[in-house]
């Protein structure tokens, strides 16, 4: 008697599962913004324009073709946040708090797609990371949000000032940039106010460097151990994340000092505050306390460099990330000292981790290079640093722009949405996830030599 041969059952890849795990999340929001319930006026949204808000929030980047404070109602500002919220942690982390609340075991391949998610280096204590990193971002934003309220509170009322400040200190810690101050002016109104842009900056700084280094960093504090023992990927995080938010400060300070559209008749005070807070927002929170559009051709090169580059490693920032750069740094340095490998802090990053960095900023480069030639085509007559602009911002999922996200056209909604969706997985994400499972090759083929440069 034949034994019957049972089909081997397919498993997806964790990029799989990401992708399109996220996806579902952005269409389940989008039909929801499109009841009538979540407009402020009571009738249905367009669909392709809840499609777009429900993309921008997952991918928590803050650009909006519809002004978030007066077209929704606050059912749809209240989803708005949530999917900021499972945006900025990943599904996997709600998934998972679900799991272990109804008792589900956690599986292998769960446990994979979470190490994936969240950039760590092997899956070991990944469920306890997960539940700490959850009690950190919910203990971080309760403070921010009540340390906010009491600045609005007394502009907007009781009710409305504590909703401000819980939408935004979620927004900031997931670094959405998403606003509810209306008519598309951010916090270019509150300029001033020293206490809301400093809680705000905090908090993107925070969600941006990632719960792994804070968690590193706490545990240095409590030990009392010094900068010098922390891994490599903390050091090298914290360093650039300092770098580029004190060399940004001071070069939007030069570059912003004496326009009038911007700082000019700003107090020093103000105008460091201000140079600060435009250093720190681009990677990659979104919100602004200046004009874009007023700003200077300088202020516009920095912030789209700062755009581009984003954020950290398992944070809840886009761009090509720090790491990215700084391997990138380092390798030119260490090519020009006419060293073999790649030194950082006296330590040699393996060939994998440098040919991996070359590959996220060439894609990268790639998916703005094709977004800018795509919306070229479909945003006739816009003037092309516009265009630029736009992409960059949509792949940093960072969400300034100047102004061209409302006048987009029904084909540019749809490029900017599939931008925004890359830049928050990561272009190598999605590639892996249509691709074929890697395979280990045995073949070595003989070495040969290109002349470069």
């Amino acid at each position: 008697m034949k034994s019957l041969k049972l089909p081997k059952q397919k498993v997806r890849s964790p990029f799989k599962i990401l992708t399109i795990g996220f996806l579902s999340i952005i269409l389940l929001g989008a039909i929801i913004l499109s009841f009538p319930i979540s407009s402020s006026n009571g009738t249905r949204t367009n669909f392709l324009d809840s499609f777009f808000t429900a993309t921008s929030s997952v991918c928590v980047t803050g650009l909006v073709t519809l002004d978030t404070a007066t077209h929704w109602s606050m059912f749809g500002k209240t989803i708005i946040m949530i999917l900021i919220e499972v945006g900025g942690l990943g599904f996997m982390a709600i998934t998972t708090i679900f799991a272990l609340v109804l008792g589900k075991k956690i599986t292998l391949k769960e446990r994979l797609v979470m190490q994936e998610a969240y950039n760590t280096f092997n899956i070991q204590g990944i469920i306890r990371h997960v539940i700490y990193l959850l009690l950190f971002t919910v203990s971080v934003q309760a403070i921010a949000a009540v340390t906010l309220m009491t600045q609005f509170i007394p502009m907007f009322g009781v009710k409305k000032g504590v909703f401000f400040g819980v939408f935004h200190s979620v927004s900031a810690f997931c670094n959405a940039g998403f606003d509810l101050l209306g008519d598309f002016t951010s916090f270019t109104v509150l300029n001033h106010n020293k206490v809301i842009l400093l809680t705000l900056s905090s908090l993107i700084i925070i969600g941006g460097l990632g719960y792994t280094v804070w968690r590193e960093i706490f545990y240095n504090i409590r030990t009392k151990k010094s900068f010098k023992k922390l891994s490599l990927h903390s050091k090298v995080v914290i360093t650039m994340s300092v770098s580029l938010i004190v060399i940004g400060t001071v070069l939007f300070l030069v570059a912003e000092w004496s326009n009038p559209g911007t700082m000019s008749k700003m107090s020093f005070g103000d105008k460091l505050v201000n140079s600060y807070f435009s250093a720190v927002t681009p990677r990659t929170a979104g919100f602004n306390s200046i004009s874009t559009t007023a700003m200077s051709g300088s202020g516009k090169v920095i912030t789209m460099i700062y755009m581009f580059i984003g954020g950290s490693p398992g944070s809840t920032a886009g761009g090509i990330k720090t790491t990215t750069l700084a391997i990138i740094i380092f390798t030119v340095i260490s090519v020009i000292r006419g060293r073999e490998d790649t030194e950082i802090y006296r330590k040699r990053i393996v060939k994998s981790s440098v040919y991996k960095a070359m590959t996220v900023l060439i894609l990268g480069i790639g998916v703005v290079v094709v977004g800018i030639m795509l919306l070229s085509v479909t945003e006739k007559n816009t003037v092309f640093e516009h265009i630029v602009y736009e992409v960059i911002s949509a792949f940093g999922t960072v969400g300034l722009t100047e102004g061209l996200t409302q006048s987009l056209s029904s084909a540019g909604k749809i490029i900017i949405s599939v931008i925004m969706y890359l830049g928050r997985l990561g272009p190598i994400t999605v590639m892996l996830a249509f691709s074929n499972t890697r395979q280990k090759v045995n073949i070595q083929y003989p070495e040969d030599k290109l002349l470069i440069g």
